[in-house]
């Protein structure tokens, strides 16, 4: 791999994330395209992309200011599930599922900031 953030595992775990953000998302109804859907898709896209923009700067401080905006992508993502959850667009096993997602991602996250120990 080319690039250092590539090699992370807590960047992989994320970017697969995404991708299965984005396949739930398709099942959401049209009229959502630039509500629910969008914001989803956004913050899920979000926590890997600060992974590697953080991973890309000179310092650990730096790295773990990018972790912190990551953990905020995560919780907006788990906030929305909530709202699509009580819109009826997720089920309970779905939410579930993509709940337990997210608590894996945040003891990654946290686990990896702690790491950097800033």
């Amino acid at each position: 791999m080319a690039f250092k953030f590539e090699n992370l595992n807590i960047w992989k775990e994320s970017v697969e994330f995404a991708n299965e953000v984005y396949i739930l998302t398709k099942s959401f109804p049209e009229s959502e395209q630039f509500g629910l859907i969008s914001q989803l898709n956004r913050a899920a896209v979000s926590i890997s992309s600060n992974i590697a923009e953080g991973e890309g700067r000179n310092s650990d401080s730096d790295l773990s200011r990018f972790i912190h905006i990551s953990i905020g992508s995560l919780n907006e993502v788990v906030t929305l599930l909530h709202i699509a959850h009580k819109q009826n667009y997720l089920n309970q096993n779905e939410f579930s599922s993509f709940y337990k997602k997210c608590e894996k991602l945040s003891k990654m996250l946290y686990s990896f900031r702690n790491y950097l120990k800033f």
